[in-house]
């Protein structure tokens, strides 16, 4: 039972966290203080599965991502882009809108992430007990007023924290892009810079990584004539050897079939 587990759970967690880390949708922040503590130094307690996720394992994952599906994409906020310029350029036209939010054809202001540039390659790294996220990635800007549509590329560095919320059976995440390297576009490096980290970080959190119905068991004991039931109590991980080490905790109860 607790090789078959291992093997389901991380499957799904795997899955999971390659996916939703740049393609998940924003409902909550974390606090330092939410972020999921290690594993007992005295051990787990019984009923823990631990599952491991290497390096290889979420290059494999992100390779499939990448190439299947459409690249991850996120826009550079307008609303930033009006607070940072507003005030400089107080022209508006009879709408409500000011002149340079309309968006010159073909160029979108944009972020879009890539499997590999400036020699930076997009995956997941653990790095000195910490889970660390590269991430390649190229966009566009359309320049308030001047109408002048700016291609850019760069790389940047984010790092990942874990958390389990035990009442909603969830295990959530959250990206946090630390620094951000930019080329092709010296003279808005500062600006794009803040817009590129921005964007990243309010689009893609939180990450929703397990959810209650993906760790539950229910599973039927013919023999028996009952149903096993387990119910996660505690997940904590940790950074060990080059993998990330889920250690999940279930609480176990069965139920008699009603005759």
């Amino acid at each position: 039972m607790r090789y078959f587990l291992t093997l389901v759970v991380g499957a799904i967690a795997g899955a999971a966290l390659a996916y939703f880390l740049f393609v998940g949708t924003p409902r909550f922040r974390l606090s330092s203080r939410d972020a999921m503590s290690a594993p007992e130094t005295a051990g787990d307690p019984p009923g823990t599965v631990v599952v491991a996720l290497d390096e290889k394992f979420f290059d494999a994952l992100l390779t499939s991502v990448f190439r299947d599906l459409n690249p991850p994409t996120f826009p550079l906020q307008a609303r930033a882009i009006e607070d940072r310029f507003g005030s400089m350029f107080a022209r508006y036209d009879k709408g409500a809108r000011p002149l340079f939010l309309n968006a010159q054809s073909g160029c979108q202001s944009q972020v879009v992430i890539m499997r590999e540039g400036n020699g930076v390659k997009t995956g997941v790294r653990f790095d000195n007990g910490k889970i660390v996220a590269p991430l390649a990635f190229s966009g566009s800007y359309l320049v308030p007023l001047m109408g002048q549509c700016v291609n850019f590329s760069g790389a940047a560095q984010a790092g990942i924290t874990l958390r389990f919320d035990e009442s909603k059976q969830t295990l959530f995440g959250e990206i946090n892009v630390e620094s951000v390297n930019l080329e092709n576009a010296p003279a808005l490096n500062g600006v794009l810079q803040t817009y590129v980290q921005n964007a990243i970080n309010n689009r893609v959190n939180p990450i929703q990584v397990l959810s209650g119905a993906q760790l539950a068991i229910n599973a039927p004991v013919q023999a028996s004539k009952g149903t096993l039931r387990a119910q996660v109590k505690d997940i904590r991980y940790e950074v060990k050897d080059n993998a990330l080490r889920l250690h999940i905790s279930y609480d176990f109860s069965g139920a008699r079939k009603s005759t």
